[in-house]
């Protein structure tokens, strides 16, 4: 009986097959393509790869393949730069892992009370994806034991050198097994990288996905911080703004793209879906309906977008951030064809802005903040002065420790538009003039009164 099913061009284990169906996911993206044989193989490796290509499978596939489901100690330790990564890391391969029993994720990271650490650990951990400073601590109090790790993931390490974590990085390492199997990933590959990989890897394979030149010149690139519950109400304001003849909606996964199509028809919308799953005579019916304008908008998986070349698509719009930065060329580029100008428009929600930044990094062409449609107008009467306050300081520059608290707090959720106005509510009541006591004492004297 056959014990493995392929995704791509390489085979796993069923349970974690489903754990990738489960996401939708149709196929690998191009690191993980590189990447899974490699490290499946056993061997060490040194990828370069930017965040947002899909690289927490490319290890983590591989990382539940290695596991002993039978041994409870921690088997696979993944080292991240920070706090955020560390958690969106740990979902993921939890996600991938949801089919296999007993298997156990947990994310360490300072600012979280360490007893709750302490009690998951406690307890057994297969896979602990932490950062360095909260690793450390746990290795000093002996709460986390390290003698049985196969497999060790340095994840975005050149963050990690800027950060100052080399020691930190050197100190964990020693306290895993010399014959573990070493993974590193980074998105640029300076000599203080190299040095690293020579020092803690065996002979690794050097991975990196070539690219090609990025760039759509006659598509306006736009994006919207939004919740995910918000997204479809964001699209339907986009259609009643822009009133599009044609539009391209793309998702992630199979299973979003028939959501998506479901809530909008039941908004009366004309809307198709197309992802792997259909037959191609389906497949055939619905690209004629749109070209033809018996549809007015497509929503499609990356898989299923090969095969469209409409030429008066008028609008594309990223319901989610693509996993890799060409997938995103690939989707906005189905707009201004034949020389025309077109436009796209990506939401980011809270947990997707990693894979935006790696977007902007890339493009020549960054996306721009675009206002939600619909939203309050400011007043009149509200002052302007604080506006210019804001611009200047943002001009003047210097404030990545300012932002480095406003994306931990956009971990919990929250949008960096939300976090802005809760500043500005709060500037503005620290402006505002305070009662004298005088004053209130008039308050308090109603007329007529004693």
């Amino acid at each position: 009986m056959n014990t493995s099913f392929s995704f791509g061009q390489f085979r796993i284990s069923p349970k974690i097959l489903r754990g990738i169906k489960d996401m939708g996911f149709e196929e690998p993206t191009p690191i993980q393509l590189a990447a899974i044989p490699a490290i499946l193989s056993g061997r060490d490796i040194t990828g370069q790869a930017q965040t947002g290509t899909g690289k927490t499978a490319a290890f983590g596939i591989p990382a539940l393949e290695r596991l002993d489901p039978h041994r409870k100690k921690t088997q696979v330790l993944v080292v991240s730069p920070t706090r955020e990564l560390a958690i969106q890391t740990a979902e993921e391969i939890a996600r991938l892992a949801r089919h296999l029993s007993g298997v156990t994720v947990l994310p360490v990271y300072g600012g979280q009370p360490i007893e709750r650490q302490l009690r998951s650990l406690a307890a057994g951990v297969m896979i602990v994806v932490g950062t360095p400073g909260r690793l450390l601590d746990h290795l000093r109090r002996r709460t986390l034991d390290l003698s049985a790790v196969r497999f060790v993931v340095l994840d975005e390490a050149d963050q990690m050198l800027d950060m100052g974590f080399l020691p930190d990085i050197e100190a964990i390492l020693k306290k895993t097994p010399k014959n573990r199997q070493t993974v590193l990933f980074s998105a640029t590959l300076p000599g203080p990288i190299l040095a690293i990989s020579e020092r803690f890897q065996n002979n690794p394979e050097f991975i990196a996905v070539s690219r090609k030149e990025l760039t759509v010149p006659l598509v306006e690139q736009l994006y919207i911080e939004v919740h995910s519950r918000d997204k479809l109400d964001v699209l339907c304001r986009l259609l009643d703004q822009y009133n599009p003849k044609l539009v391209l909606v793309f998702c992630n996964t199979k299973r979003r793209v028939d959501q998506v199509v479901k809530r909008l028809r039941e908004r009366g919308i004309r809307a198709e879906g197309l992802h792997g799953d259909l037959k191609q005579s389906r497949r055939d019916r619905v690209m004629a309906g749109f070209r033809n304008g018996e549809v007015d908008l497509l929503v499609a998986s990356d898989v299923a977008a090969r095969g469209i070349d409409v030429q008066n698509v008028d609008l594309v719009v990223n319901y989610d951030v693509p996993q890799d930065v060409e997938y995103y060329v690939h989707r906005i580029g189905r707009t201004a064809r034949a020389g025309r100008s077109g436009r796209a428009i990506t939401f980011a929600g809270p947990d997707e802005i990693y894979r935006l930044r790696a977007i902007r990094r890339i493009t020549p062409l960054a996306p721009e903040t675009l206002p939600q449609p619909a939203s309050v107008p400011v007043k009149e009467n509200e002052p302007t002065g604080l506006a210019g306050m804001i611009k200047q300081t943002v001009d003047r520059g210097g404030l990545e420790r300012e932002a480095a608290l406003i994306e931990q707090i956009m971990a919990d959720d929250y949008t960096s538009q939300e976090i802005a106005a809760a500043l500005i509510r709060l500037v503005q009541n620290r402006l505002s003039p305070q009662p004298s006591r005088d004053d209130t004492k008039n308050r308090q004297k109603r007329p007529g009164s004693v």
